[in-house]
């Protein structure tokens, strides 16, 4: 037995001394080999501070090159790209389209972080942690975003939410949570899930990262050192871009937050503000000249220029239906030619028109305060969410019905949602005199979420708008947009038709009925500029179309209707539709009133000739 013994010592001593000749060594896979070599130099670079023994040189030798491996395997840009994968996930979540993409770049940073090397173990510790913190506030947001979208179908910064949060008190919310604690518990399971998903993947990355010995470094191949390079430029766009900023969790939910607070002092102030104005409503005391039923229609639009629509020439077939409604009306609908709007933006447009156009150190009273003073129920029914005009104008109705719960641009909610609203409106029995008030997001861009998907009949052929606008000197993007914009006003034409429809079949013959049509402001599609949005520094952004139609009495003729119209005169031509006798009228301002005068409004534009 010690002769075995002693063979098997001088064998393993043999073993351990061959070590020596690794540099020697043939290796068939190339990667292999390389990784021979590179061992063979750090042991050679080290030889003097190795260990006597030949066993802590072996231990030695096969530590550097498992860090050689490392350094040859990118370990870390793996526990990176799963960490992003987890990510991305968690934003797909909440998010949609684009949005993506803008929440992806904004996360970048932090999770290309896990790939660069650290030597000190407390800063890995301290890393992961961030990165930890910075995946988690990323997945809460995407997680509270999907609860809201999967259970109430809103956005957290949509006027229902804030107005939900704000008028909350925390007895309130222990009862929600009791009422909805199924909820709460699978979508807290969910965060619980990402979080330890997310430790995981950092924690490998905190580890993968150590640094190789001196003279080694981790090799990447140029494309992906350029794709990081890429990745890491466009971060720093997006985050100097405000729009990409604020999406950020971080500063998305600090506003949040802020909005809430400032929603609730708010509401103390406009509520004071409205009881104010129906106290002057009623002082006022208007007088309905009408007996028996009364319906009156209110269509508000957004961003529509008359120069798109059929109805007012347009060279497309943009407007069908209105076509039509103007063949079988007759002399009961007035298409004004020359409509105008004062403002080119929504809340100074609706300013004016619920108050007269009349500025505030006058007092003008609010429309649809002298209507209710005046005994009609009024409905507001939107396609917008916006808070100030929920605020300002809609809360005055005693039915406030928001169809769309998600703010912006990017709200793709289209008008034929609120058709079944307005019907129930126009069927309810519980009252004689009705005002409806109808707010429709038109074709506010984005104007490709304003038309059903692929319903753009005018993205095929080159017609003679597309040559004018070629011919115009119009960029390509330009075209494209102005080919969305009358996709759009041809579904908008549908709806507003539908509405007209609803309006003239409803009730009984012999009741009155009127409606009223015009768009807050105007809309660039390269009519004078190369440009596509809202404009107030051309004459597109204020040139808007204004339709009426009433079942009694002949509206003016031809010659009338090519008188100048004001978006800001609205309250005094719907005064009379709603037949409505009171102290402040002022006939010259009524389009439909014979002593009607037309006067230009003060807009920043240098408009040729408001006759046209």
């Amino acid at each position: 037995m010690s002769g075995d013994a002693g063979r098997a010592r001088l064998g393993l001593r043999g073993a351990i001394s061959s070590l020596g000749d690794i540099p020697q060594c043939r290796a068939k896979d190339p990667e292999t080999a390389r990784t021979l070599a590179l061992t063979a130099q750090v042991a050679g670079q080290n030889a003097p501070a190795l260990p006597t023994s030949r066993f802590a040189r072996l231990t030695t030798l096969h530590s550097e090159a498992s860090a050689v491996r490392n350094a040859s395997h990118p370990r870390p840009l793996l526990a990176c790209g799963a960490a992003g994968a987890t990510l991305l996930a968690l934003i797909a979540l909440g998010h949609d389209g684009r949005r993506i993409a803008q929440l992806a770049v904004l996360a970048a940073p932090m999770v290309l972080w896990l790939a660069w090397p650290l030597r000190s173990a407390r800063l890995r510790r301290v890393r992961a942690g961030c990165v930890w913190l910075w995946v988690m506030g990323f997945a809460l947001d995407g997680v509270m975003r999907a609860y809201l979208l999967d259970t109430y179908q809103a956005a957290p910064d949509g006027a229902m939410v804030l107005g939900a949060v704000a008028n909350t008190n925390a007895r309130e919310g222990t009862e929600y949570l009791r009422m909805h604690w199924r909820s709460a518990v699978v979508w807290s399971m969910a965060v619980l899930a990402a979080g330890m998903l997310a430790a995981v993947f950092v924690r490998r990355g905190a580890v993968a990262s150590v640094s190789a010995p001196p003279g080694l470094r981790m090799h990447l191949p140029f494309w992906l050192k350029s794709l990081v390079f890429a990745v890491l430029l466009l971060a720093c766009l997006a985050y100097a871009s405000k729009p990409w900023r604020r999406l950020h969790p971080a500063v998305f939910w600090t506003q949040w937050s802020h909005s809430v607070h400032t929603l609730r002092a708010a509401w103390a102030d406009q509520q004071q503000v409205r009881d104010r104005m129906m106290v002057h409503a009623k002082a006022i005391a208007p007088v309905p000249l009408e007996v028996g039923s009364s319906t009156v229609v209110l269509v508000i639009t957004d961003s529509i220029n008359r120069d798109n629509m059929a109805l007012y020439g347009y060279g497309r077939p943009t407007t069908p239906r209105l076509l039509a409604h103007k063949a079988q009306a007759g002399s009961q609908m007035a298409v004004l030619r020359h409509a105008w709007s004062a403002d080119a933006s929504t809340l100074p447009a609706l300013r004016n028109m619920f108050h007269f156009g009349l500025p505030e150190s006058e007092n003008p009273p609010h429309l649809l305060a002298l209507a209710r003073a005046a005994g009609y129920k009024v409905w507001w029914i939107s396609n917008h969410d916006d808070l100030a005009i929920e605020q300002q104008h809609a809360r005055f109705a005693d039915v406030v019905d928001m169809v769309n719960r998600t703010p912006g641009r990017a709200s793709a909610s289209l008008d034929g949602e609120i058709l079944d609203c307005v019907q129930e409106a126009l069927q309810d029995a519980g009252t004689d005199r009705k005002l409806i008030v109808v707010h429709l997001m038109g074709a506010h861009p984005h104007y490709s979420l304003r038309f059903p998907e692929n319903a753009n009949p005018f993205d095929d052929d080159v017609d003679a708008v597309e040559t004018g606008l070629v011919k115009n000197g119009r960029s390509a993007w330009v075209r494209r947009f102005r080919q969305e914009y009358d996709a759009a006003l041809l579904y908008h034409d549908f709806v507003v038709s539908e509405l007209l429809q609803q309006t003239r079949s409803t009730g009984q013959p012999n009741d009155y009925r009127a409606w009223m049509y015009l768009s807050d402001h105007g809309q660039e599609v390269g009519h004078g500029s190369d440009r596509a949005g809202h404009s107030p520094s051309t004459a597109s952004g204020y040139r808007i179309p204004a339709v009426i139609w009433r079942n009694r009495q002949a509206l003016p003729d031809g010659t009338a209707q090519q008188q100048p119209f004001r978006a800001d005169w609205t309250a005094w031509t719907l005064m009379d539709l709603l037949k409505l006798r009171w102290s402040g009228q002022m006939p010259e301002r009524n389009v439909l009133d014979a002593a009607y005068r037309w006067q230009p409004p003060k807009i920043p534009v240098a408009v040729e000739s408001f006759s046209r």
